[in-house]
């Protein structure tokens, strides 16, 4: 396996000093030490791939050199803009080092959202025009991988994508950054919204743990998952997932599930649902400040307010609480309020090591989802 410290030691060595992307679980140990060694203005955990590629090209525009964007592969369509229009070799011709996680890589075992993505991530770089290697999991053979990164980057003046298989980094912990401070975990306010909806609401679920605890919740309790959808995947749209449902069933109240890495990620949802002034739509952000589901690197959720941003943007209502009596209190407002309404709960970091995944497909979920709605 490959030691985080001689990987970030090597780029460094040659000149690629600065870092951003969206974590990924396949990265969690090498993003964890870049958040711990690295100088905090040469790192930028940022709101989606996409913008970590613009940052990167700003910094290659005021430094002439290339910085190092990291993330899922399922973040390379967030990033097919500014790769394809400002970093090309066509356009501005810009340097930018990719290190691309590599789920759904076919023949192994991985969650279903994972699967075409995985089957696409070579074929989406040549048609890119970028070049790019799996990582190699040895020092020495990452040494001549990282040597022939740098030297194409160089001789193309543009980007160059390494790949990472699952388990190609050591174990490297993240330092602790838990806020002892707060009360509730995100599965216990889970409980409490889930279980206070009535049988006619409609919710929708974000991607990662936020789903998988609905889920298994709804196991617990009913075992009745019709009325959920769970959006395995497309990190960022459940709130437009959400709005959509919301302006077809306008008789019918829709709640977002959603989280802060999520909300920030395309954070103009927010404007649209406000623009909207859909009176069904209620939308909740359980808020850890983390990217819980891919190692707990930290987002800008507690750096920020969202209950401002959605008053902004035109929300009739918003509001935070991070305690179990004022949660089923604000509960009982946002129920009883019209929309669009935010309620933000802050939550602590982690979730239970036992946590299960889904045992229906998404293509089931959608079928028995779709008839709930039609009832």
């Amino acid at each position: 396996m490959l030691n985080c410290k001689f990987f970030y030691d090597a780029i460094i060595q040659h000149g690629v000093d600065f870092f951003t992307g969206v974590p990924d679980s396949l990265l969690r140990d090498f993003c964890a030490y870049v958040i711990d060694n690295c100088l905090p203005e040469n790192h930028i955990i940022s709101a989606n791939e996409g913008g970590a590629v613009a940052i990167a090209c700003g910094h290659y525009l005021a430094t002439s050199r290339a910085g190092l964007v990291y993330m899922q592969n399922s973040g390379q369509g967030n990033t097919l803009n500014p790769l394809v229009s400002l970093a090309d070799t066509d356009i501005y011709s810009i340097p930018v080092l990719l290190l691309i996680g590599w789920r759904g890589e076919p023949g192994t075992k991985d969650e279903p959202q994972h699967i075409k993505q995985g089957k696409i991530t070579f074929p989406l770089m040549d048609t890119l025009g970028i070049p790019c290697k799996i990582l190699p999991d040895t020092n020495q053979e990452t040494k001549s991988c990282i040597e022939w990164a740098i030297r194409t980057m160089n001789q193309t003046s543009g980007p160059v994508a390494l790949i990472v298989k699952k388990g190609t980094f050591e174990s490297y912990e993240l330092s602790n950054s838990n806020d002892d401070s707060l009360e509730l975990t995100r599965e216990e306010a889970i409980k409490v919204i889930a279980g206070g909806l009535a049988s006619s609401d409609i919710l929708v679920s974000t991607t990662g743990k936020t789903s998988r605890e609905l889920y298994e919740y709804r196991d617990a309790t009913t075992g009745d998952h019709n009325r959920d959808f769970l959006t395995v995947g497309s990190m960022g749209h459940a709130s437009q997932i959400a709005l959509g449902i919301a302006l077809a069933k306008p008789k019918r109240h829709v709640y977002c599930l959603d989280g802060d890495g999520a909300t920030i990620m395309h954070m103009g949802a927010i404007a649209i649902i406000g623009s909207q002034k859909i009176k069904n739509f209620k939308h909740i952000i359980l808020n850890n400040s983390s990217h819980d589901s891919v190692g707990g690197q930290p987002t800008a959720g507690f750096s920020i307010s969202l209950t401002a941003i959605a008053k902004a943007c035109g929300y009739v209502a918003a509001s935070s609480t991070q305690s179990l009596d004022e949660i089923k209190r604000e509960m009982k407002n946002l129920k009883s309020s019209q929309g669009p309404a935010l309620l933000e709960i802050k939550v602590k970091k982690g979730a239970r090591k036992d946590l299960g995944r889904p045992k229906t497909t998404p293509k089931e979920n959608k079928t028995r989802f779709m008839e709930f709605l039609s009832d």
